[in-house]
């Protein structure tokens, strides 16, 4: 009974607050769902977080369709924990925005020097229309300004940052055999990088950016046995201690930077709830 008035509830408000043009996907998948979202803009965000997969595809077409920006290089920042305590008006802005490791995705429109402001997706550089979408649906011939990322791309950058999240539909995509041994699932499968990311940062950095993304994307990301899991990472490990010993480059990753620049990440809770 209660679920059945509080649907009742948000499917009128929805209704009342649809515009004439809206994508009807999103809105059959809204009026599907166990707790009808209330508004289109919810409905949309619900949609891209229920279409992962679809999502992390137009993210990286979008961010092809942008390009490069002109004089932009893959860098990491170099702020470390002590920094905290240093004034803002001290610390170094044209490090705004840069990851801090190479966990994190580069994303050059998050950077200051190549920030295209409001009305523009800080993830894929393109314009942001109503409720997030991605094409002027509307006509309006302007983007949103009151908007900086699209629904579709908060969803890919959740899945590029935190794949492990996202395992069931992973399985799902590979027919619930392990990538690497064609094996049954279990259940304590794990997500894992077919090229690691380190030798990403290592050997691939000079790539286009938008062919960066596919890293962190579904052509590398595959679901693994646990035991299969264990001893690749074993084997990378070693590879790594033997670079470092060899003089290679290093890594650029402390123990604690990826969860230091998750914490950091003003995008890691867009999208939720």
């Amino acid at each position: 009974m209660w679920r059945e008035a509080r649907n009742g509830a948000a499917r009128a408000r929805l209704e009342k607050s649809l515009p004439v043009v809206f994508p009807l996907p999103v809105l059959r998948h809204a009026l599907s769902r166990p707790l009808v979202p209330p508004t289109p803009r919810l409905a949309v965000e619900s949609y891209w977080r229920h279409h992962i997969l679809r999502a992390d595809r137009l993210a990286r077409a979008l961010a092809a369709a942008s390009g490069q920006p002109e004089g932009w290089t893959w860098r990491l920042g170099s702020w470390r924990p002590d920094d905290r305590r240093l004034d803002p008006a001290e610390q170094d802005v044209s490090e705004k925005g840069l990851a801090f490791s190479f966990r994190m995705p580069p994303a050059p429109f998050r950077e200051t020097p190549y920030a295209r402001g409001k009305g523009h997706c800080c993830i894929c550089g393109q314009p942001v229309y109503r409720f997030g979408w991605h094409r002027d649906l509307w006509g309006a011939g302007t983007p949103n300004r009151n908007a900086a990322w699209h629904a579709a791309c908060v969803a890919a950058w959740k899945l590029w940052t935190a794949p492990s999240d996202h395992v069931k539909e992973l399985k799902r995509r590979q027919g619930h055999r392990c990538a690497q041994s064609g094996k049954r699932l279990l259940r304590t499968a794990e997500v894992d990088h077919r090229m690691p990311l380190y030798r990403i940062w290592r050997e691939e950095r000079a790539r286009p950016w938008p062919e960066l993304l596919g890293y962190w994307g579904l052509p590398n990301l595959q679901v693994v046995n646990r035991a299969v899991h264990a001893d690749k990472c074993a084997a990378e490990a070693g590879e790594r201690a033997s670079a470092r010993r060899a003089g290679g480059a290093e890594d650029a990753d402390g123990p604690a930077a990826s969860d230091l620049a998750r914490a950091r990440d003003p995008l890691s809770h867009v999208g939720e709830g």
